[in-house]
């Protein structure tokens, strides 16, 4: 099995770089300056313990990659470039190809159901970050992250077992689940504070618009009947696995405001909830608040921070 991961960014270059020094045949696809820097110099791994430069074969399009019949693509880029992503997959590789979606949110599997045929979805609990062109770097030590899999919508099958046993040789922890899109549902609820981290400082407001926005989530979960793994689930899964060494500014979300990117995954985290909301005919004015405010930054490329929580607060009527 050769792995290709499509979009080498924090999460993606920290797969792609555990799985090459595992011994994993390996085929990273970036762009721009970060496809130059790591063509040119290698991908840049820092880790707690020590930094790597890793000679990992890497292109900027999927229709520069030699497919073969063993292939298997991880898909790790942010959720509003996953249609463009994998329309120029399907072109290029076709609609056998195993696409397994390593990425925040719920929508990215039924994207990709639309193109290929067998999709496969990973539960992402992995501290990463990505900042400079040509480097990546993973917070936690020994165990680098958390990334469980199963067939999209549910089951299990070689490939997902291939898959997970790739994973856990490189420093994850994988376990195959046929139930992955509850414990997807679970992380969901957890990123819907992703915006506040990004738009807002630190401190007792922001903790709150936080709060609020899960709660406001899990409400919306239920009155669509969607089945989500519980908290204790979800901390027994963690337990103390996790061993963040290596400080980071923040998360996703936080760190495509600072490099400026101009857009967010916010529409498929608070606006998943947000959709939701309207479908069954209920309210989520928090988390719209939040899909609003968080692409009104990112639109005007203001760096993290430059929101007050408390303004959030009031205009979604806490």
């Amino acid at each position: 099995m050769r792995i290709v991961v499509f979009g080498a960014g924090a999460v993606g270059g920290v797969i792609a770089g555990r799985l090459f020094e595992h011994g994993s045949e390996v085929v990273a696809i970036a762009r721009g300056a970060h496809f130059e820097a790591t063509r040119d110099n290698g991908l840049r791994l820092v880790d707690p313990d020590r930094k790597v430069t890793l000679p990992i074969p890497v292109v900027d399009d999927p229709a520069r990659v030699d497919w073969r019949d063993d292939d298997v693509v991880l898909v790790t880029t942010k959720t509003q470039d996953s249609a463009g992503a994998l329309s120029a997959l399907a072109a290029a590789a076709g609609p056998a190809v195993p696409v397994v979606c390593v990425q925040n949110g719920v929508e990215n599997e039924r994207i990709a159901l639309r193109r290929f045929e067998h999709v496969y979805a990973i539960c992402v609990m992995l501290p990463a970050e990505h900042l400079e062109p040509g480097v990546v770097a993973a917070s936690s030590a020994p165990v680098t992250g958390l990334l469980d899999i199963g067939r999209y919508p549910a089951g299990l099958d070689d490939t997902a077992h291939a898959v997970a046993s790739a994973l856990s040789g490189a420093t994850f922890e994988s376990i195959p689940r046929s139930d992955v899109m509850r414990w997807k549902y679970a992380k969901l609820l957890m990123n819907l504070g992703n915006a506040v981290e990004a738009l807002c400082a630190p401190g007792d407001d922001a903790n709150s618009l936080a709060r609020f926005a899960r709660r406001e989530g899990a409400a919306v979960l239920r009155t669509a009947g969607i089945d989500v793994a519980s908290i204790e689930e979800d901390r027994e899964r963690r337990g103390d696995r996790l061993t963040p060494r290596l400080a980071r500014g923040g998360g996703s979300t936080w760190q495509s405001l600072r490099r400026g990117t101009g857009s967010l995954e916010t529409d498929y985290l608070n606006g998943e909830i947000a959709l939701l909301a309207r479908t069954y005919g209920v309210a989520s004015p928090v988390n719209a608040q939040l899909q609003s405010a968080a692409n009104g930054a990112a639109r005007r490329k203001l760096p993290p921070g430059s929101l007050r929580a408390s303004d959030l607060l009031r205009d979604a009527g806490c």
